[in-house]
């Protein structure tokens, strides 16, 4: 079951400083961008445009009236994708202004609708067009002669330089330079699948070209609050919809150049290097921004001097939940234990509530037992009203629950207690975690058709969360759990086309840079690795074997001791298997422990120490049983009954076999469901004995029935197997035509292979 909890971390307010507007440089409110701007909503309300176009158009408004300043041809371009005809038409109103006379542009101010007039139009005085007129028009009249003058010249400055060639290879100032300014090649991934015919898809690829646009001078207080707000929302939200690390990073530079001390900048440098784990860039800008905080006083100007010490304590909070996020367990501890100390001297309750959730996350990194320190943790959170923080502690004490063997029916009941929480207090993203836990504890159970509905309620449920930037909320780590889940739930039913379709989406929604892609990269290389396995490719399988260690060393060793034992290379497998058992042991990774169990009772099959292995098989059992793993209980109880089988015991064997039949071919594989009716064929040919009774007609059924999720599979050594017992099946049975037909199958499969076939007997 993934953690869900790795990737909380304590995410202070954006809007604690105030930006200082004339350090930014601010320009006029009017400038040819802007003129632009209204020559678009002047177009807008004078032509007639379809209902549809008008709708994009509207949507555009706001992000170009708040973003940064787009060259024209940017600008055009946005436009057009919208509607070409209204980009035709201010096209030609900036050519009438720019090549015309300056009173040419004063008729074009003139002849704009006034907002306290238009009633029946766009521009009505409340609308956001009618806001941004009004402040055109009045700082426009607010100009003097020069200015306006002035006003005009770099207007057509503006307008010419889209069309000037380069001169001697040099480009000018303001010329479209489609390398800087056109981010769909470089930015956004997502405009090279978009079609063009589907309007409203191109519509928030253009507001994404234009607010990802990186500027090349300063930028007004509203662009940077815009720019900032826009990117850290994306980050963490819709992390491969914003700017890419290296482009994001140089356009905060650029920002930080013109003012060091924009303490906002320096928290959205650290959330970029966050992406790229650069431990020394994203510690160094964290307490950049505290410092920066500090220094201009804005934290402290309701609180007075509280406001420094509230930064400090937050400071090392946020130090602390860094060094956990890299693995620094000590460094955390020592910054979690500074933000205790001067939380406890401020009395901040608030603060110590979120360092005590820290510190049981920080404890359960570690591998201790943090279940005491959790309880109070949600106790004190209730006592305070801190609702986040209580549902949070209620699922980790739900994690904590399901690895140490708690009943299913206690666990739901308290995750329905926490939802009643989440959609009380309208914690969406608490609501997708929860969907996500229960999804992974019910295939932790065994329970396939559980887990499958509760990942289609979460990739069906709207979010409560508001959707900006034309951003939905589907890029959080939840949604990436579930639809690893989801995919490895079809590859069990063998249906790897749907597997390729959701690891695509995958790959588009989380791209290899996000900090959740390792989820789908571990995800797609265990389905890989155990489709080569079911097909007897083990050539293919032993590659995958270093990549999957790169990610999750545990599940690397254990597959390595699977393509070891496959091998036939079973001493290396065995110290493999060892060393993996006590240090799951140690961990307290009980699912490991019982899979690395059944391995080594299957190498004791090999040495024909089928004795030596019913203690392991035993042992394996009760600890499936005492967790209430359903899955992992019937997978033993298969190696049980086929170490009876070959003891000598068919009738005791075919017993407790019907144990587990019904909840593998309920929740398992394809492939289990496949080995637990070749196994029951078996045990019914022993019980019968080779004689044509009623039970070998029955064990032709079920060898039937196996063949069948063989071949869904293409497992074709399990199918050489089902083809050799049917074969001397009908000849038992005296069906002569059968059998040769049978034989025959055989045969082909087995010049096909090309490998001696394992004795049938040896293996499950």
């Amino acid at each position: 079951m993934a953690s869900v909890h790795e990737s909380l971390y304590f995410n202070p307010m954006m809007t604690n400083g105030v930006v200082h507007a004339n350090v930014f440089g601010i320009k006029d409110w009017v400038t040819p961008y802007k003129i632009s701007v209204l020559a678009l909503l002047h177009e807008m309300t004078a032509s007639k445009i379809t209902l549809p176009e008008r709708r994009r158009l509207n949507k555009l408004i706001l992000p170009l009236q708040q973003g940064p300043d787009l060259t024209l041809g940017q600008f055009l371009k946005t436009v057009e994708e919208c509607c070409p005809q209204t980009a035709y038409a201010v096209k030609l109103r900036l050519h009438e202004m720019a090549d015309g006379e300056l009173k040419d542009m004063e008729y074009f101010f003139s002849t704009l609708p006034t907002p306290f007039t238009a009633f029946d139009t766009d521009a009505y005085k409340t609308s956001v067009v009618g806001l941004f007129m009004r402040h055109m028009l009045l700082a426009y009249n607010k100009l003097s002669f020069s200015q306006v003058y002035k006003l005009y010249k770099s207007l057509q400055h503006y307008y010419h330089s889209h069309y000037a060639k380069p001169v001697d290879g040099q480009v000018p100032a303001l010329v479209a330079d489609d390398s800087e300014m056109d981010l769909t090649s470089i930015d956004d991934t997502v405009g090279d699948r978009v079609d063009k015919e589907e309007m409203d898809t191109a519509l928030h690829e253009s507001e994404l070209q234009s607010d990802n646009t990186p500027s090349r001078g300063p930028l007004s207080q509203k662009q940077a609050e815009y720019f900032l707000a826009r990117q850290a929302y994306l980050l963490k939200n819709d992390e491969n919809k914003a700017l890419k690390p290296a482009a994001l990073q140089e356009e905060l530079n650029n920002m930080l150049k013109f003012n060091p001390d924009f303490a906002e900048a320096h928290y959205l440098n650290y959330l970029n290097s966050m992406r790229v784990q650069d431990i020394f860039l994203s510690a160094h800008s964290l307490l950049h921004y505290f410092d920066r905080l500090i220094l201009s006083g804005n934290d402290g100007k309701s609180n007075g001097d509280e406001g420094y010490g509230r930064s400090l304590r937050y400071a090392a909070l946020n130090l602390a939940s860094l060094h956990c996020r890299f693995g620094h367990y000590q460094q955390a501890d020592l910054a979690l234990q500074e933000a205790i100390r001067i939380a406890q001297e401020s009395n901040d309750h608030v603060c110590l509530q979120h360092c005590l959730s820290w510190l049981y996350t920080l404890e359960q990194m570690k591998g201790s037992d943090s279940t005491v320190l959790t309880e109070d943790s949600v106790k004190m959170a209730a006592h305070f009203c801190l609702p986040y923080l209580a549902s949070l502690g209620i699922q980790s004490l739900v994690q904590q629950g399901a690895t140490q063997g708690k009943t299913a029916h206690k666990l739901m009941d308290a995750l329905k207690d926490t939802d009643i929480l989440h959609w009380k207090h309208s914690l969406s993203e608490l609501i997708e975690i929860s969907l996500a836990q229960t999804t992974s504890i019910w295939r932790m159970y065994g329970k396939s058709t559980m887990s499958l509905q509760q990942a289609q309620l979460l990739l069906n449920m709207s979010s409560l969360e508001p959707v900006n930037f034309g951003v939905q909320q589907n890029n959080t780590e939840a949604f990436a759990v579930v639809l690893c889940h989801l995919a490895e739930l079809h590859a069990e039913q063998g249906l790897y086309g749907a597997v390729s379709e959701i690891i695509q989406h995958l790959k588009e929604q989380f791209p290899p840079h996000t900090q959740h892609a390792k989820l789908w990269m571990l995800c797609d290389l265990k389905i890989q690795f155990e489709r080569h396995m079911n097909e007897g490719k083990y050539h293919l399988a032993k590659p995958l074997v270093t990549a999957i260690a790169a990610l999750n060393q545990t599940e690397g060793l254990y597959r390595k001791a699977q393509v070891l034992k496959a091998l036939n290379r079973s001493t290396e497998a065995y110290h493999i298997l060892q060393q993996l058992q006590a240090r799951c042991e140690k961990i307290k990774c009980t699912e490991m422990v019982i899979r690395v169990m059944l391995s080594t009772a299957e190498l004791h099959w090999e040495s024909s120490g089928f004795s030596t292995a019913l203690p392991v098989l035993l042992q394996a059992l009760a600890l499936a049983r005492q967790h209430h793993l359903q899955s992992l209980a019937s997978e033993t109880i298969l190696h049980l009954a086929f170490t009876q089988l070959m003891l000598g015991v068919p009738e005791q064997a075919l017993y407790v076999l019907h144990e587990a039949i019904e909840p593998i071919l309920a929740h398992r594989a394809v492939m289990d469901k496949g080995r637990a009716m070749l196994l029951a064929a078996r045990c019914q040919m022993a019980v019968a004995g080779f004689r044509p009774n009623r039970q070998g007609q029955a064990a032709l059924d079920t060898l039937n029935e196996a063949a069948t999720y063989f071949t869904q599979l293409n497992c074709k050594e399990r199918l050489r197997d089902v083809r050799y017992l049917q074969a001397q099946l009908h000849h038992s049975l005296g069906q002569t035509l059968e059998c040769n037909k049978t034989a025959m199958l055989f045969r082909l499969l087995d010049q096909e292979l090309q490998s001696p076939a394992p004795p049938v007997s040896m293996r499950l």
